[in-house]
């Protein structure tokens, strides 16, 4: 077994993008004066929303794909996975900012939950094909 190095600096980009989410609704709280909820405001609403959307998923994606690299899993896949997870994250806010039925929300957020959701059943169908085989 070897230690997830690639997962391990995806992590670590993803991370920085985490803070500036947090930093973006920690800005847009002070600025609408709302120390919890939204305060009605549609722009802080999405901030929140875009912030924990990317804390609801990252988390299990890489760690999933921390285990297949842990099992041996080829560095281009791993590679390839967290490169569009990454991608799946910058995309996903630039679509929570924009007005609905534009190509920015399209591309951005509806773009971004699908490739999200694709890496979610690809990492888990992958990591149960493994374990069934070696078992």
């Amino acid at each position: 077994m070897h230690l997830p190095s690639i997962t391990s600096t995806y992590l670590a980009v993803l991370a920085l993008l985490y803070t500036v989410l947090a930093v973006q609704v920690g800005r847009l709280r002070q600025r609408d004066r709302a120390a919890f909820g939204d305060n009605g405001s549609l722009q802080l609403r999405s901030a929140i929303r875009a912030h924990a959307n990317f804390i609801e998923y990252v988390p299990i994606i890489t760690l999933m794909v921390a285990m297949l690299e842990m099992s041996g899993l080829s560095a281009a896949w791993v590679h390839l996975l967290m490169g569009a997870l990454l991608l799946s994250r910058l995309l996903h806010p630039l679509g929570m900012y924009a007005a609905p039925n534009t190509l920015q929300f399209r591309i951005g957020r509806v773009g971004g939950i699908t490739i999200t959701l694709f890496l979610l059943l690809a990492c888990a169908l992958t990591i149960l094909s493994r374990a069934l085989a070696g078992a």
